[in-house]
């Protein structure tokens, strides 16, 4: 592994870790001690068989579905269990993934290729779209219809860069930062799975849309628009918070950009003494199991420690 660099946590929260579940431990490998790629991919294949992604697979139903539905209830439905796999790292390619993500495309309702799993919304909706998406392109379902998919989001995207899943209803033309995120999480899971529609200058009007909000600031009066982006549970679902933006421009390699500093200001502001950050408290919801009892938390250690590696490199 990699010498520890100064801008490295202290070595024992590194074994602490490094003692979690295999889901924490192969994205600490990759992401801040640079293991050999064999070695992350060893750790990452457990995800399948161990923990909580093995306690969520443990959940399927015999029908391939989560909880009997496909969208509803949110937590734990077949759609936000699949996001949670993803968002822990379950690989691509796994057999009861991808029956989930086939029954979510097979019973969604289509318009002009875009997407909707919800019983009372009729039009199609870009978070859900955008989830059906990065999830299809994410565990590898050769699904034909992604692309119109993906080309419907493209002509959803509003002037301001943003998404709003309320546009097709409503008509409304700024963007939201909870559509925004999910959006630009999706076209980059597709372009990084060699997707044929170009997505790259949506991408990155997508996040200009951040940067002008400064991750979380009206644009017009530069106040903070929502107290609760500053806090980051997991799993996020379809919630926005300044994390999970900054997660974004560090998978995209997008430089530090200093319209950013307030994400990463409300980052080390949450920091133990210890040099570990503490488990928020959930979205509502009912949940298959905790991940995490409250104390320091691994996923909001990790999360904090890699943008803070990405924002300040060695």
């Amino acid at each position: 592994m990699a010498n520890q660099g100064p801008h490295d946590p202290p070595p024992g929260v590194i074994d602490w870790l490094l003692d979690g579940d295999p889901s924490v431990r192969w994205q600490v490998l990759a992401d801040l001690l640079d293991a050999p790629p064999d070695e992350v991919d060893r750790v990452r294949s457990q995800v399948a068989t161990q923990g909580w992604g093995a306690a969520l697979l443990a959940r399927q139903d015999p029908d391939g579905r989560w909880a009997q539905g496909l969208y509803s209830p949110k937590s734990t439905s077949t759609t936000y269990t699949l996001l949670l796999l993803q968002r822990l790292g379950l690989p691509s390619g796994d057999e009861r993934a991808l029956t989930g993500v086939r029954l979510l495309w097979d019973g969604a309702q289509y318009c002009d290729g875009g997407l909707t799993l919800a019983s009372s919304i009729g039009q199609p909706e870009a978070c859900i779209t955008a989830m059906l998406v990065g999830l299809a392109a994410g565990f590898g379902h050769n699904e034909p219809r992604v692309p119109a998919a993906v080309e419907w989001l493209v002509r959803m995207q509003l002037a301001d860069g943003g998404w709003n899943c309320r546009t097709v209803r409503d008509g409304s033309r700024h963007g939201s930062f909870h559509t925004t995120i999910l959006v630009l999480e999706a076209l980059l899971t597709y372009a990084r799975a060699a997707g044929t529609v170009p997505v790259g200058e949506q991408l990155a009007e997508g996040r200009r849309f951040l940067l002008e909000h400064r991750l979380c600031r009206s644009h017009r009066t530069g106040e903070l628009v929502d107290s609760r982006y500053l806090r980051f549970p997991f799993p996020p679902g379809w919630h926005y918070d300044v994390v999970r933006g900054l997660e974004h421009f560090r998978a995209a390699g997008a430089p530090p950009d200093p319209r950013l500093q307030d994400g990463v200001d409300a980052i080390e502001r949450l920091r133990l003494a210890d040099g570990r950050w503490p488990r928020h408290a959930p979205y509502a919801g009912k949940y298959w199991f905790p991940l995490e009892p409250s104390g320091p938390s691994r996923l909001s250690t990790l999360r904090a420690l890699r943008i803070l590696r990405w924002w300040r490199p060695a």
